[in-house]
């Protein structure tokens, strides 16, 4: 009998000497901008001695015939290199794909968050839910968040802790539900977000390291992630009614738990909000109607959803346009906004809040140029889908492979962008040389980019959500809330998988030219 608790309490201690050593290892990691600007100057570094190398590799062609590809890495302390840099310092900036979408994007979406106007919505749509349904609809409502930012983050995680504790259910089984929805299954949705013009920036400017006139289309993965939002609410609705909560239950709430009443709506509020949602309407009429004729000048040779046709070139246009202007209205109703001047003054707060993105924009646009000029790129692809073809495991071992490896480096680097500048110029590559479209691997890293991040204390908003569970228990830590959320990150990253190899193997479509094979030339 005595030696079980003595097993117990060894095995927690090899579980808190791990995550010591995760947070540990984090803390070493610098800022994102100074860990992009120490990897261009590595990568400047390796070029030197291996320009004076060949390389070359043997991969077989869509016709299974083998084809041996040299490869050279250029110095980049070369006086030609350098120029190049000195001349075009500027462009490789203000021209870095995802760079003028994101802030595009985030200027309009940011205007509905800061007025109110996105709170509100999210408010109302887990106020009128039934009891028997709280659980889906809260994890609904924190992956429909993901439209606005970090709004999840801020509204739905401590709403969803009022809203289980007025239904007589443990208040930190909310913040659970919410915060899985919300982090977890960060890159499921319905709605196309910044998120989405992100990705396709940085994956199409990877791709282009092999193919430089591949286009990715902005909603290449918006089927997968739209069907695989109802998914994980299943998925995460028995994590947390059957495995989370009933273990929580056995924690008793503190006695002077800081307990908060559900704020409701004002009438104020919902009258604005309404008339917003109607003129949000009015404005998606307004692109539908003039998208309706087969003649539109938004279609190209008849398509709305090419690459080339204009509505997909318009999105980020549009999801300006679709928020600003309703955030605007809501904000002059309630009260927010009392003259014009005061739109800029958001406009300005919302700038000053992407500052930090600005800054490791500006040196992940270099550390990809320079990835792109040594000729790195290409070079590590090539060996990689080399050594992959040896190994013969096939395209869907590769992609389990490479979204394991993405989940794991999720841990220490929490910035989905961060991360994927990072990764993006060597998977995209490597597995298009082995015959994997660029698409396919942006869902595949879009499922490992989610699913560890809850479980890691690196992540921006993790000592945010313990500070709600110390709300309702003071004892929390960052080890209890990991322990928590760890059912959710198995879950969902076990069940994604087989949902993403399931919905390769029937052939649905990823999104809209969401290929799946690439046909190296």
């Amino acid at each position: 009998m005595g030696e079980q608790p003595q097993m117990q309490d060894q095995s927690k201690g090899l579980i808190n000497k791990f995550l010591n050593g995760i947070e540990w290892v984090g803390n070493k990691l610098p800022a994102p901008a100074l860990l992009f600007f120490y990897s261009m100057l590595l990568i400047m570094v390796i070029s030197l001695p291996l320009s004076y190398m060949d390389f070359s590799f043997t991969l077989t062609n869509s016709s299974g015939e083998s084809v041996v590809q040299t490869e050279k890495v250029y110095n980049l302390f070369s006086a030609e290199k350098l120029l190049y840099f000195l001349t075009d310092f500027v462009r490789i900036f203000v021209t870095f794909a995802p760079l003028g979408v994101v802030v595009v994007g985030m200027l309009g979406i940011g205007i509905a968050e800061r007025t109110g106007y996105v709170n509100v919505a999210l408010q109302k749509l887990l106020s009128i839910t039934p009891k028997k349904l709280l659980t889906p609809m809260v994890l609904f409502v924190a992956m429909l968040s993901h439209f606005a930012a970090d709004a999840g983050y801020i509204v739905v995680i401590p709403i969803g802790a009022i809203l289980f504790y007025a239904a007589g259910r443990h208040p930190v089984a909310g913040i659970a539900a919410a915060f899985a929805g919300v982090s977890a299954g960060f890159s499921a949705n319905m709605i196309p977000a910044t998120n989405d013009i992100l990705l396709q920036g940085i994956t199409q400017s990877a791709a282009r390291i092999v193919d430089p006139e591949y286009t990715v289309n902005v909603l290449s993965n918006w089927a997968f992630g739209s069907a695989s939002v109802f998914f994980l609410i299943a998925v995460g609705w028995f994590v947390t009614d059957k495995i989370v909560e009933p273990r929580l239950n056995r924690t008793k709430i503190d006695d002077d738990a800081q307990v908060e009443e559900h704020k409701e709506v004002t009438a104020k509020e919902s009258r604005a909000f309404w008339i917003s949602t109607v003129v949000m309407a009015a404005v998606l009429a307004v692109f539908v109607i003039w998208a309706y004729p087969t003649d539109s000048l938004l279609r190209y040779e008849g398509s709305l959803t090419s690459a080339g046709a204009p509505l997909m070139k318009s999105i980020v246009a549009i999801i300006f346009i679709t928020f600003i202007i309703p955030g605007i209205v809501y904000g002059f109703l309630v009260g927010y906004y009392k003259k014009a001047d005061d739109i800029i003054t958001s406009l300005t707060e919302n700038m000053k809040d992407m500052s930090s993105f600005l800054i490791m924009m500006f040196f992940c646009a270099f550390f990809i140029e320079a990835f792109t000029q040594s000729g790195l790129g290409r070079l590590i692809a090539l060996a990689g889908a080399e050594t992959l073809q040896n190994m013969n495991v096939g395209p869907k071992t590769t992609v389990v492979m490479a979204i394991l490896f993405i989940a794991f480096i999720n841990l220490f680097i929490g910035s989905a962008s961060a991360k994927w500048v990072l990764l993006s110029p060597i998977l995209v590559p490597m597995l298009m040389h082995l015959g994997i479209a660029p698409e396919l691997t942006q869902a595949a890293y879009r499922v490992g980019d989610s699913t560890t991040n809850i479980i890691s204390p690196l992540m921006t908003y993790f000592a945010l959500v313990v500070v709600y569970c110390q709300r309702y228990i003071k004892t929390t830590g960052i080890g209890t809330l990991i322990s928590i959320m760890i059912p959710y990150t198995i879950a969902f990253l076990i069940s994604w998988i087989i949902f993403l190899l399931i919905w390769w193997g029937l052939g649905l479509p990823l999104g809209i030219e969401g290929h799946y094979y690439y046909t190296p030339s």
